[in-house]
């Protein structure tokens, strides 16, 4: 398995869902990077379970730094995060064992690792271990927060509901970053919480679509073709469980424009320069250009719902009825805003220490 991303700055995530822990390394941060456990432990808090929207399962996620720490700043080896499993109930899944859950990586777990697999709430594939993504992603944004970047990530669209885009990009992103169901307007988020229990209440889930942008990023970094910075964002999101497409800028909807529109006309304001739109997100030719860097991903609902579901059983090779047990969530897509934003602050903090070395995030 594959489970490392980064070249410079590089996460390796490991465990399972009900294992005894989940956790991350990383590998490649500058000595001398103060760790802030608070800001850890708020991050981790925005991706816990919130009430009747989400699954009932509550961990603590009391994590531990056990190795790249002195006191409370890197050493520069490998930093280790360990999170336990606690609140684990491995029987809801004995049943379905050898059904495969449709829209999950049941079956072609089965197909990659022939029934060694743990199969218990996901196992490795589960959204669990993102936990240990937040964790890795939070040591990383809280690092590039004191370079001046800043990111964040809202509930752009949920159940046919739309928020409000980024307007004054540092007051939003402050503002999303202390919520727990980030959205820009606050109107939104009692229609969207309504519509998730409305999911939940006929067995069913919902999805969404979430927006990140990213400020204070300098202009410069990223490469024209494999490793643009397009590439190594979308490489990361699509790691996270749920992520079915990507776009940047006015993405898809470029498509519809003529170029004199399409275009960003640039200009100098106050010795800098910067473009007059911003419909390319911040990026040109995979390089960043000094503007916000904004894009957005498409979350599909929960692929775990109880309502019977045809499916096969694997093991047998014949056809099936799915009728889940277990806890699982009606929407990830407001749980999932914040992995985005560890996500992305690994893949900046790997192309930055790309371009000016490792000791630059010092």
């Amino acid at each position: 398995m594959k489970n490392t991303f980064g070249y410079s700055v590089a996460v390796t995530l490991f465990g399972e869902s009900h294992g005894e822990y989940i956790g991350a390394v990383i590998d490649g941060l500058a000595p001398g990077i103060e760790i802030d456990n608070e800001y850890i432990a708020h991050m981790l808090t925005l991706r816990r379970p919130d009430g009747k929207i989400s699954t009932p399962r509550k961990e603590k996620d009391e994590y531990r730094i056990v190795s790249g720490i002195v006191g409370n700043t890197t050493t520069g080896t490998p930093l280790t995060i360990l999170i336990p499993n606690e609140n684990v109930k491995s029987g809801d899944y004995s049943e379905m064992k050898t059904l495969a859950r449709p829209s999950h990586a049941d079956y072609t777990a089965e197909c990659k690792y022939h029934g060694y697999q743990d199969s218990r709430g996901g196992g490795h594939f589960s959204g669990r271990i993102t936990a240990a993504l937040v964790a890795a992603g939070a040591v990383c944004k809280c690092a590039l927060e004191k370079k001046g970047i800043y990111i964040g990530t809202h509930v752009k669209r949920c159940a046919c509901i739309n928020d409000r885009d980024f307007d004054n990009f540092k007051q939003d992103i402050d503002a999303v970053n202390k919520k727990t169901f980030a959205v820009l307007d606050d109107k939104c988020e009692n229609d969207m919480v309504n519509a998730i229990i409305e999911a939940a209440s006929e067995g069913d889930s919902v999805g969404g679509i979430l927006e990140t942008a990213v400020i204070g990023m300098p202009e410069g970094v990223g490469e024209p073709w494999f490793d643009s910075i397009e590439s190594m964002l979308s490489h990361m999101m699509f790691s996270i469980p749920a992520v079915k497409g990507i776009e940047f800028g006015k993405g898809f909807a470029i498509s519809d424009m003529r170029g004199s529109t399409a275009n960003d006309p640039f200009r100098i304001q106050d010795g800098k320069a910067i473009t007059e739109t911003n419909n390319n997100g911040g990026i040109n030719g995979g390089i960043t250009n000094g503007m916000p860097i904004v894009f957005r991903t498409a979350i599909k609902p929960t692929a775990t719902i109880f309502k019977a579901l045809d499916t096969i059983n694997f093991k047998d090779m014949t056809d099936a009825v799915l009728e889940a047990k277990g806890r699982h969530d009606p929407a990830i897509v407001h749980r999932a805003r914040i992995v985005q934003d560890a996500a992305t602050a690994i893949v900046l903090c790997d192309a930055l220490a790309m371009r000016y070395g490792t000791d630059w995030l010092k």
